[in-house]
């Protein structure tokens, strides 16, 4: 069964943000809060499941205004990495934004996120510029890369 087939998206409810908080943490080493997730939901952001199987495998947030999106997270559980599902969630998430009146999406990404760069370039993303200090690390602060893409 291929990816496509295999996976769906669906809207992520607040009985989902405990399965969230499970792997968020693992993902990031500055992850969102649970409180993060709950607000993006009670503001009405597209918040999405991604099930492989019947099971969740990966989540994301996206905010849309007017005629523009921000992927605000995006999320595949660490053992379905490598198999495609982040290109699958990304391309669902703004398939949706596209249905709902979204020109372009924009996005930020820690430069130090390989994996991340390459799957939004790769996907169409362009660098428009950068956010000064605005992640926290470490040694103190990182940039963030804006990218945007048109829908």
């Amino acid at each position: 069964m291929s990816v496509v087939t295999a996976a769906r998206l669906r809207p992520m409810c607040s009985e989902d943000v405990s399965w969230v908080m499970l792997h968020e943490p693992q993902l990031y080493p500055y992850p969102w809060s649970a409180g993060n997730f709950s607000d993006s939901l009670s503001a009405g952001y597209l918040c999405r499941i991604l099930e492989v199987d019947g099971q969740a495998a990966g989540y994301a947030v996206m905010m849309l205004i007017l005629d523009e999106a921000h992927l605000l997270n995006i999320s595949v559980v660490a053992e379905h990495h490598g198999k495609g599902f982040g290109h699958l969630l990304l391309q669902r998430m703004c398939d949706e934004a596209h249905r709902a009146g979204a020109c372009q999406c924009f996005l930020e990404v820690r430069p130090s996120n390989t994996p991340a760069v390459s799957l939004y370039e790769r996907f169409g993303f362009t660098p428009i510029g950068r956010r000064r200090g605005y992640y926290p690390a470490p040694e103190g602060r990182e940039d963030a890369v804006v990218m945007r893409l048109a829908l």
